[in-house]
């Protein structure tokens, strides 16, 4: 159960899921539970057919079973320049710098520009590449710095975004998608206008552990479901050998 922390701002989390990922929508929530107790996220969740049960803490919305048709659905009068958290299921935690991330929680909402877009705090893969960032610069309050992305490059770790960012990427998705593995390619021919401004923290903050791939949980999410004494899906038969780790925090251990 998520309780807020008195006169804490609460932020709509946005989750891509659909009704056969129900176990690891729940397993990506509860690792927010496990490592930020106080966490300001209110998890907008969509569902199909399987009707679930109300959870302190969520949201759950009926939606289309296509993908841009939910997200579109999701995002529907909220205002373009409003913060939310994006968060898809195929994502979860496995380390946080939670004094880091609570700061930049509180900086986001101050920001009065409303170009500046998009702020993740997971440096890894394409970003740690100079070729896939500008060479300007933004400081938040605590002088900390972050680097320009130049694209969408890592639009599906968790991080803080605009809600017009979503609207525009997915706006230009095509009705159907047949596999969700091809919204990488989709992404990679959106050209992100100059006025969505997208950042990505020069130090690396957090880890991720990707959930799934070609349909099978990945050894690293097998591992911290039965970890953390959660049910596995009912289509679950072996984990894949695949382990999938986003993300490096040096000369620190991390509990996969």
């Amino acid at each position: 159960m998520t309780v807020y922390p008195p006169n804490s701002k609460i932020i709509k989390a946005i989750v891509l899921t659909h009704d056969r990922s129900r176990t690891i929508t729940d397993h990506m929530i509860a690792r927010y539970d496990m490592l930020w107790p106080e966490h300001p996220f209110l998890f907008y969740i969509p569902y199909q057919k399987l009707c679930p049960t109300p959870t302190s803490g969520r949201i759950y919305v009926q939606t289309p079973v296509d993908i841009k048709p939910t997200i579109l659905m999701l995002l529907e009068n909220l205002d373009d320049d409003e913060w939310i958290y994006w968060c898809i299921d195929d994502k979860y935690l496995i380390y946080l710098d939670l004094n880091f991330v609570k700061k930049i929680t509180n900086w986001v909402h101050t920001l009065a520009d409303t170009e500046i877009s998009g702020i993740l705090f997971c440096r890894c893969r394409r970003l740690l590449e100079k070729d896939f960032l500008t060479e300007k610069k933004l400081l938040d309050d605590n002088g900390n710095v972050y680097l320009e992305r130049k694209g969408y490059h890592q639009i599906w770790i968790h991080q803080f975004v605009r809600v017009k960012v979503l609207r525009y990427v997915f706006d230009r998705f095509p009705d159907r998608i047949p596999q969700a593995k091809t919204m990488d390619t989709i992404k990679n021919k959106v050209v992100k206008p100059n006025s969505h401004r997208l950042f990505v923290a020069k130090n690396n903050h957090a880890v991720f552990g990707e959930s799934t791939v070609k349909g099978t949980l990945t050894k690293n999410c097998y591992e911290s479901i039965v970890r953390n004494r959660m049910s596995l899906p009912e289509w679950h038969s072996a984990p894949s050998e695949h382990e999938i780790i986003m993300g490096q925090i040096d000369s620190m251990e991390v509990n996969i």
